[in-house]
């Protein structure tokens, strides 16, 4: 069956696109959906993100079009594989923020920076159920 598409996308600057778009494939398990160059930089750029979900990044330029600086964004990833993503970020070197382990929240859960400075959280929390 086919996930439903996304309805909300956590959008991403980025200074090098390119290099962001290639962490995010190679360190989380991001796939690639859509990439949109314009030269050496990334007009556009769709990520789903396998449980389902996904992002939207590209380039900065100097219209003044991004209301947020390059690395100064976050998301949470929910996956109910946290250790196998856990050994993934590890085995590309990433920069561990905060190891794995149990939030008060229930779960469990590791952050990680990418290239750019945003921070990923990765876990199996899947928030409060709706009422």
């Amino acid at each position: 069956m086919t996930p439903p598409a996304p309805t909300v996308w956590p959008a991403f600057p980025a200074a090098d696109a390119p290099a962001l778009i290639r962490w995010l494939v190679d360190a989380l398990g991001f796939e690639e959906t859509l990439v949109v160059p314009d030269g050496d930089l990334v007009v556009h750029a769709e990520l789903a993100w396998p449980p389902g979900g996904g992002v939207m990044l590209g380039s900065v330029r100097d219209d003044g079009g991004w209301s947020v600086r390059p690395g100064a964004t976050g998301a949470y990833l929910v996956t109910d594989d946290v250790e196998t993503v856990w050994k993934r970020v590890q085995a590309a070197g990433a920069d561990v923020q905060r190891p794995l382990g149990e939030p008060g929240h229930g779960g469990r859960e590791f952050t990680v920076r990418d290239p750019e400075g945003n921070s990923w959280s990765v876990g199996d929390y899947r928030g409060a159920p709706r009422t």
